[in-house]
């Protein structure tokens, strides 16, 4: 499971002009892939360290300030660039596998007590942020022990 963590300001996502998902004020964007691999012991590891991660003011993390937290489906992360000009996709789980472990690390994080919004799973969406700091982490389980 990859994760791109993004601290924001503000931030909505869009399906055909219509807000699904929005930051109610500051918080953490997430940007979650799943790989072929994956399953709830690995998404609950991940949700934990963003939930946990001192990356706000002060070093505090979602948790100690009851940040809000808006998590978009987002297979690319798993796109390959190694040959040619066309990413593969193969390393990213297709969306049988892929989306009830979205939807599991969405609701371990809502059990954690996060305010969780989100996208439309395989939806084509629009996200808006305005990142603050800039501060961008990219959580792997492949390097969380």
């Amino acid at each position: 499971m990859r994760a791109v963590v993004q601290v924001a300001s503000t931030a909505h996502v869009e399906v055909e002009e219509q807000i699904v998902g929005e930051l109610p004020f500051p918080g953490l964007v997430i940007l979650l892939g799943v790989t072929h691999d994956d399953d709830e012991a690995t998404a609950r590891k991940v949700a934990e360290k963003i939930w946990q991660l001192r990356i706000l003011d002060g070093e505090l993390s979602a948790e100690a300030t009851a940040s809000p937290l808006l998590v978009i489906s987002q297979f690319t992360l798993y796109g390959s660039v190694r040959k040619g000009r066309r990413p593969s996709w193969s390393d990213a789980a297709p969306g049988a596998h892929s989306e009830p472990l979205y939807e599991y690390f969405v609701s371990y994080l809502r059990q954690l007590g996060a305010h969780v919004e989100t996208g439309r799973f395989g939806e084509m969406m629009e996200l808006h942020l305005i990142n603050s700091g800039p501060m961008t982490v990219i959580v792997d389980s492949a390097d969380l022990g």
